[in-house]
């Protein structure tokens, strides 16, 4: 039973630093990842390898796949909490809201509005690039601001140039 127990732990340790090596190098941090990547090895193989030794222990067997799931679980937790890498918003109006835009831009996010045409009417069209970190912030000021407003959002994995880039670029310097 200690070998369950034992088993049981490993996988919720393993797993969720499965997820974090994995978010590392989608958003391209491969030698990051390359370090989680022993951590998570080095676990895969000791907890396998309890497993193999004797595959008619159904407790074993048993605490890898529950270990396993609740580690799922507790690896998609951790992510949302860390919350790696950038978001970016296309935030579509029926009006142009310089309030929205103000409101936005005094907290420190980098907004560029476009003027396009709709089927009826000019619509306008903000492009925002964030911290995942600070991601409810910019969805409570939209929201506060521009509660009808259409969303789209996705996580770019690389960019060049831009507020952001000059922002971050400032802080680095300053440290």
């Amino acid at each position: 039973m200690i070998q369950a127990l034992l088993i049981f732990l490993l996988q919720i340790i393993y797993v969720p630093v499965l997820t974090i090596r994995t978010i590392l190098l989608v958003k391209n941090q491969t030698k990051s990842a390359a370090g989680v990547g022993l951590l998570e090895g080095g676990i895969y193989i000791v907890s396998l390898g309890i497993v193999f030794q004797d595959l008619s222990n159904v407790w074993n067997i048993t605490a890898y796949v529950i270990g396993f799931s609740v580690g799922l679980l507790l690896g998609g937790y951790l992510e949302r909490k860390l919350a790696i890498g950038y978001i970016t918003y296309n935030v579509s109006l029926l009006e142009k809201c310089e309030e929205l835009v103000s409101a936005l831009r005094s907290s420190g996010f980098g907004v560029t509005v476009f003027e396009g045409e709709g089927i009826d009417s000019i619509r306008y069209r903000l492009d925002i690039v964030a911290k995942r970190s600070r991601e409810k912030e910019l969805l409570e000021i939209i929201n506060g601001n521009a509660p009808k407003a259409f969303m789209v959002s996705y996580e770019p994995r690389s960019f060049k140039g831009g507020y952001l880039t000059k922002a971050m670029k400032k802080r680095k310097d300053v440290n």
